[in-house]
């Protein structure tokens, strides 16, 4: 069954933003055992996505270092229930003041159900080791199979919803209804096609919707859909018509993005300290020096500036100067100072002081850090009806905004960067290319078609039947990697190839991946028994 054949449209009196893809909302009623189909179509949403193996195989996902079985770092599967908490949290808080509940309302809508949905489904599509698995896949997906999508963990995501989980009615999907697929859109757009005019085109765009650091025609850095579920997309976004701009993310998708930022600004950072990587000494260096050179920093030039990257002082300077590059519209430096301020006199100089040795003053001084922030976040959180095309309709308010990306440069300026990380994933990225190598390998292998892991052979009919229909019904869909159109069978069946395999890679936890490697390349003593199928 193919995306132009499976596609229904919802009765008339029924609320668009319940409407199914696949079948009529008894079914997921029934699914529930509930007798009186009132009760939230949402839940049921939050239900499926909650039951998908794909949701079960984030616990063995990185989310930024593999976690290997130790319960002191977060990986993806804990990250996703933290986040969903927090959305929970900022949508009941905007349901429960009139003005901003009659604000959601007139932009479509703020279900506390929807949005949690959407922060458990926001991570399905993250291929093993995070965001390093996401750069290796985007890069030889465009590369070596000429997929001008490419790889992209929210696309993926929003692939495995509408198309290669299997539980839905017609085994295509999960069958979620249009609110929920709309709030998983963090980037409401397709990498090059859609819509027209690309956000990627506007004075200012969106955030995410840039040219990537290849260069002019590779499209945005980020989107939510491929070429293969635009349809899934448009369905989805049709009830807010008329509401929002075709570029803006729904108010439930502004606030799963709001809940996943401030997810990531907290919990990461007490991971790290936690193990230790995140040092007291340097950090507290880099805030003191940037403190009392403000005036010194802040006349220096550019390229003075980035003559010697890792002197103190100098990282938190260009981050300032960055802000007013990128966020004119919010950024204010009365703020960003006050900013500093805060985070270095409560995690610095608090959290960070001393070692954490997992003693219960330890753990309550962690607890402790991450309730204020918590509270003080979320409180933070606004809606505005008129916002410039960097924010979503939910946003924090100026002090608080400013706070996280002060949060988020401690953690990449002091645990992305270091060196010792980046070995580590070095040797990951080589680990999936060879994967990918090796998988390829035994696709156009002839005589051992025939053993192909079962799950990989179904992807690659899948990935033929959507791309044999793109080149019957929208030929414009279909081009290679430099954004030409491509045509004829063998154009066809190599794209399915590239995606079917990228698909399957995607699918694997990090374990799985390194264990898969080593059968195929002989280095495993017996016959690989873990299941890695899905």
């Amino acid at each position: 069954m193919n995306q132009h054949d499976r596609r229904q449209s919802g009765a008339a009196d029924v609320d668009p933003r319940t409407v199914r893809r696949d079948g009529p909302e008894e079914q997921a009623g029934a699914e529930r055992g509930y007798s009186d189909l009132a009760t939230s179509p949402f839940r049921v949403d939050r239900d499926r996505i909650v039951a998908s193996p794909f949701f079960a195989r984030l616990g063995g996902v990185t989310q930024v270092v593999s976690a290997g079985g130790s319960g002191l770092l977060h990986n993806r599967l804990t990250h996703s229930l933290k986040v969903a908490q927090v959305a929970r949290s900022i949508a009941e808080r905007i349901q429960a003041e009139p003005d901003t509940r009659e604000l959601a309302a007139k932009l479509g809508g703020c279900d506390p159900d929807v949005a949690e949905a959407a922060a458990l489904a926001h991570d399905l599509g993250h291929p093993p080791f995070g965001h390093l698995g996401e750069r290796v896949l985007d890069r030889i997906a465009r590369h070596r199979y000429g997929l001008a999508d490419g790889f992209e963990g929210n696309a993926q995501s929003f692939r495995i919803m509408t198309t290669t989980d299997v539980r839905g009615p017609s085994a295509v999907g999960l069958d979620l209804t249009a609110a929920v697929r709309a709030a998983v859109l963090k980037y409401p757009w397709l990498r090059l096609h859609f819509p027209s005019p690309h956000p990627g085109k506007l004075p200012i765009p969106p955030r995410g919707a840039g040219e990537p650091d290849d260069g002019p025609g590779t499209g945005s850095a980020k989107f939510s859909a491929y070429s293969t579920e635009l349809d899934d997309l448009v369905q989805a976004r049709a009830p807010y018509g008329g509401r929002i701009e075709s570029w803006q993310q729904t108010v439930e998708a502004s606030v799963m993005d709001t809940a996943d930022d401030i997810a990531y600004a907290i919990h990461d950072l007490q991971d790290f300290h936690r193990i230790g990587v995140l040092q007291h000494a340097s950090v507290a260096t880099e805030f003191s020096r940037w403190t009392a050179d403000i005036a010194t920093l802040s006349s220096l030039d550019s390229a003075e500036l980035g003559t010697d990257r890792r002197r103190p002082g100098y990282s938190l300077e260009r981050l300032r100067r960055r802000m007013h590059a990128k966020d004119g519209w919010i950024v204010d430096d009365e703020a960003f100072i006050q900013a500093v301020h805060r985070v270095r006199a409560e995690l610095v100089d608090d959290l960070l002081a001393g070692p954490f040795d997992g003693s219960i003053e330890a753990e309550q001084s962690m607890a402790s850090f991450s309730a204020r922030w918590m509270s003080r976040l979320v409180e933070g959180v606004q809606v505005a009806p008129s916002v410039s095309t960097r924010s979503g309709h939910v946003l924090l308010a100026r002090a608080q905004w400013h706070e996280v990306q002060v949060l988020k440069f401690v953690h990449r300026r002091f645990v992305l960067l270091r060196p010792d990380l980046a070995l580590h994933q070095r040797g990951q990225a080589s680990l999936l290319s060879t994967l990918v190598d090796a998988l390829d390998a035994w696709l156009v292998d002839r005589d051992e078609a025939s053993r192909l892991p079962r799950r990989l052979h179904d992807l690659v009919e899948l990935a033929h039947d959507e791309y044999a229909s793109l080149a019957a019904h929208t030929p414009e869909l279909l081009v290679g990697a430099t954004g030409e159109p491509v045509s004829g069978a063998d154009a066809v069946h190599e794209l399915a190839r590239g995606r079917a395999v990228v698909d399957f890679v995607a699918s694997l936890t990090d374990r799985q991946a390194v264990t898969l490697l080593d059968a195929l390349s002989g280095r495993s003593a017996q016959p690989w028994s873990e299941s890695f199928v899905l």
